[in-house]
């Protein structure tokens, strides 16, 4: 892989000897949502994963990892990590608070590790793809490497429908 491809999310996964493949898709220069994406990797859409960054109301921020074509359900959010509630962080507050840009944020390597807590879906995969650090990339890991890369939890994140169904 040429070195200008390689993100410090893939830099961070080497370092801790944690098996991942990287993805690359076409893009302008504004993020695509995530399910675009997914199509584009030709990847199931069920496996792709977006990060979330939320702030608490203790004023703390708070990261969820969804999949793409799933609304975060906020209050199953709160519960999850022990707070009256929580509510998602304006654009503009990404970069400042995690060093990514949207559309290219990423659970592994931000500038400070947050509370993260993946949906725990993800637990029915082998492996989960998410971005990898900037727009246009994308990552694969098993799961259980990424929750024990970075000290994360599971719980359903997610609305649930009418049928039972994620919403």
């Amino acid at each position: 892989m040429a070195k200008d491809n390689k993100t410090n999310v893939m830099r961070i996964l080497e370092k801790e000897k944690i098996p991942y493949t990287p993805y690359f898709y076409a893009h302008g220069k504004e993020a695509i949502d995530g399910v675009s994406v997914a199509e584009q990797l030709g990847q199931p859409v069920d496996q792709v994963f977006k990060t979330l960054v939320t702030r608490g109301s203790s004023k703390d921020f708070f990261v969820f990892v969804i999949p793409v074509a799933q609304e975060l359900d906020l209050k199953a959010a709160a519960r999850s990590v022990g707070e009256k509630s929580v509510e998602m962080i304006h654009v503009s507050e990404i970069n400042k608070a995690t060093g990514y840009i949207r559309g290219g944020c990423s659970p592994i390597g931000m500038k400070k590790q947050y509370v993260t807590v993946v949906d725990e879906s993800c637990l029915e995969h082998d492996s989960m793809i998410f971005s990898g650090g900037k727009i246009g990339t994308q990552v694969e890991v098993a799961p259980k490497d990424l929750l024990t890369l970075i000290g994360a939890s599971t719980a359903r994140l997610t609305r649930q429908g009418a049928d039972g169904e994620q919403a």
